[in-house]
């Protein structure tokens, strides 16, 4: 899964977005939610942090600090989209949603359909920068605590039950605990961890 721009380091606080294709509510059809928590899971399990997030029905906003793995962290997040596209797959398919299916079949180019591709369940690329600063951080978290409210799905961002903003606002961690961005200080993530 190609990203408009690879990110050079294999370590370090970015800010990640990607997108299901068309826009589609994928998360919200499949009540899928729980698909990226387990994404989330595997990362911590390789020493990354989840710092804060929110979860669209149709896309995802993330502030992830990824430890020295040895791998690239296009990889790591290419491999995570495809994990979670395999479950968003069989959830598509034990709710009989042929109309969805067939919508994420037509979306393939000519390659993916000769590479053995049979769904295209998120947009190619996906978008990130690089959080260097702790003010950075903390505008990037309230941008994504706030898009449920944009949305017009709830008031207030710490309503929203897929999101860290209960955490940053509330105090109190809500679905899934996050790390606080202000922690990192204390963290070394150049350090090799395989």
């Amino acid at each position: 899964m190609p990203v408009r721009k690879a990110i050079p380091e294999k370590d370090g606080a970015y800010f990640i977005t990607f997108t299901c294709s068309n826009w589609l509510p994928l998360f919200k059809i499949c009540n899928a939610y729980d698909a990226v928590y387990n994404w989330f899971n595997h990362l911590k399990q390789k020493s990354h942090y989840i710092i804060g997030y929110v979860i669209m029905p149709s896309h995802v906003h993330a502030v992830i600090a990824f430890s020295n793995t040895g791998k690239s962290i296009n990889t790591i997040i290419s491999n995570g989209k495809r994990f979670i596209a395999y479950d968003l797959i069989n959830r598509l398919r034990k709710q009989n949603s042929h109309l969805i299916l067939s919508e994420l079949s037509s979306g393939l180019n000519k390659t993916e359909i000769k590479e053995g591709k049979l769904h295209s369940v998120f947009e190619t690329s996906f978008d990130w920068k690089e959080c260097r600063t702790e003010k950075f951080i903390q505008q990037k978290l309230d941008y994504i605590h706030f898009n449920p409210c944009k949305a017009k799905l709830v008031e207030l961002p710490e309503q929203y039950e897929h999101s860290s903003a209960k955490y940053y606002y509330a105090g109190n961690q809500g679905i899934y605990p996050v790390t606080s961005f202000m922690e990192l200080r204390d963290i070394d993530l150049t350090a090799l961890h395989t």
